[in-house]
């Protein structure tokens, strides 16, 4: 019967063979495991950063809300009469301004789903572009995050009228407590509204410098839900003042 005897120990079997070196890139977040960035992940955690902030900001003005609601039902106690008074008053708000204003941000609010549609659309094709011999022909780009600046500016200029126009008739911030919150809950809004017209200008500068598309994606995306929020939050600012009078 023929045999096997082994040259080495059977302890040394193997032990020239290297182990499997991990690929390149790692995969996770960071890459797809080819050295490429998981644009995918990258979208879903800056959606994740904006929904907080989204969260912060709306914590803010329910607080604001709150503040409103109750003072409006709150008497105020007189010292010299030993009786109770309301103290609360009605201002007459510009009604035409605020709503121009209101127009102004619902449409900016199109131009910059405009703004995300196609970037978006953009990044779909890419790969297809990236084929060679295929060519999907030039597609012209409409300046949608160039409008939408220029009609947020609009609006804070037209916020800016209405507040004059306030501040005409005779309604100052320490007038009575409606005026204060009507300038504090617009005011407030106004900020926000001006991070936005910041965050659009940042968008609009920086996209260009990701070469991929996907990254220009990203920061349009982002800057596209915050302003969809700041013309949703305008519509619930106008309709308090409007309506809880």
């Amino acid at each position: 019967m023929a045999t096997y005897t082994p040259t080495r120990p059977i302890d040394q079997l193997g032990a020239d063979r290297k182990p499997p070196s991990p690929p390149h890139g790692g995969g996770g977040d960071e890459g797809r495991g080819d050295g490429a960035p998981n644009y995918g992940a990258r979208l879903r955690r800056a959606r994740l950063g904006l929904i907080c902030a989204i969260a912060t900001v709306s914590m803010v003005f329910v607080s604001l809300t709150s503040a409103y609601v109750v003072r409006r039902g709150l008497p105020t106690f007189d010292d010299s009469t030993r009786t109770y008074f309301r103290d609360w008053g009605e201002v007459q708000l510009p009604w035409v301004l605020l709503a121009i204003n209101t127009v102004i941000l619902l449409i900016s609010s199109l131009t910059m789903e405009g703004a995300r549609r196609g970037i978006a659309r953009r990044a779909a094709l890419a790969p297809v572009r990236s084929i060679p011999g295929v060519s999907l022909g030039e597609e012209r780009n409409f300046p949608w995050l160039g409008v939408t600046v220029v009609l947020g500016f609009g609006f804070l200029v037209g916020q800016w009228m209405a507040w004059g126009e306030l501040k005409a008739r005779g309604f100052l911030v320490s007038t009575n407590p409606d005026s204060s919150f009507i300038y504090l809950l617009t005011g407030a809004h106004a900020v926000h509204l001006a991070g936005g017209i910041v965050a659009l200008l940042w968008a609009g500068i920086t996209s260009p410098l990701h070469k991929p598309i996907e990254g220009r994606r990203i920061v349009v995306d982002v800057a596209a839900w915050y302003w969809h929020f700041m013309a949703v939050l305008w519509i619930y600012v106008f309709a308090l003042l409007a309506f809880a009078r």
